[in-house]
């Protein structure tokens, strides 16, 4: 007589090579399988893109003659000054979990991809450790002391030690470096490999492509003025010049048709924004 059993039959899935319950070996997916993380992930991700958003309002601000503080510690401010500290401190959060994120995947994650793009990858997510990690902190600063203006201080204590114009040199050339690498990311549309686009429109990934290419490329022309004015600094001996996101812009608008170009990336870092947001929606956790 045959016995029957209700049970499934998953002796082909035990045996099979290189599968443990139905899972490959290697597969990097603990973090990924909590919908908690994942959660607070896509919320550091609506904060990111928070930021973004109001600096592109201060950077338009700048281009219209405003002279208010117009990087990430000025949007940062006017949080506290519309919400309170209490939303610097969420922001700070959700971002230090991205930037805690990110750097799990650049040492040990996207194993499911070919070894070279492995490697790409990684190089991503590292570079995505440093931008969420440093709006964290300025974030936390702010929190703490209600203010970010540490910068020139720091970069004039620098100047003063022998090596110190070569060190803030080599510090504007990587930012020009990391401005490259965001160009080409922004025209290769290399961020598409983050998206899950399953069950999405048509219209919405298109919107959400065109997006991220124009603010990633925005994004690299504030990074490449900054990495620039930071040689400048070096060379000249002149820490004002290397103050940030701040002096780039308004050295921007203190150029020969200035303030149309200071528009013009005003509206591409928010879009830049409107694309972290979708990201939020679409991104890989």
């Amino acid at each position: 007589m045959e016995i029957k059993s209700d049970l499934p039959d998953i002796s082909g899935t035990l045996l099979r090579p290189g599968l443990v319950g139905g899972r490959r070996l290697g597969e990097d997916r603990p973090m990924r399988d909590s919908k908690t993380f994942g959660l607070i992930a896509r919320g550091g991700l609506v904060c990111y893109a928070v930021v973004h958003l109001l600096v592109a309002w201060l950077a338009a601000q700048v281009a219209l003659g405003d002279h208010a503080k117009a990087d990430k510690a000025g949007a940062l401010q006017l949080v506290v000054a519309e919400g309170g500290a209490w939303l610097l401190w969420l922001i700070a959060a959700g971002l230090a979990v991205l930037a805690m994120w990110q750097l799990g995947e650049a040492i040990t994650g996207h194993r499911h991809v070919k070894t070279r793009r492995r490697t790409v990858r990684r190089i991503v997510s590292g570079i995505e450790v440093v931008l969420y990690g440093l709006v964290s902190y300025s974030a936390v600063k702010i929190a703490l002391a209600g203010a970010d203006d540490g910068q020139s201080s720091l970069v004039a204590g620098i100047l003063a030690k022998s090596y110190g114009p070569l060190l803030i040199t080599l510090a504007g050339v990587a930012v020009v470096a990391v401005a490259v690498f965001l160009a080409q990311r922004g025209f290769r549309k290399t961020f598409v490999r983050e998206l899950d686009f399953g069950g999405a429109t048509g219209t919405a990934r298109t919107v959400t492509i065109r997006l991220g290419q124009i603010g990633w490329i925005a994004l690299s022309a504030a990074y490449g003025t900054i990495g620039v004015l930071t040689v400048v600094a070096a060379i000249t001996f002149d820490p004002a010049k290397a103050s940030g996101l701040d002096a780039a812009l308004k050295t921007l608008s203190a150029q020969p048709y200035g303030g149309p170009m200071l528009l013009a990336l005003a509206a591409g870092i928010a879009a830049f924004g409107a694309f972290a947001l979708l990201d939020a929606r679409f991104r890989k956790i």
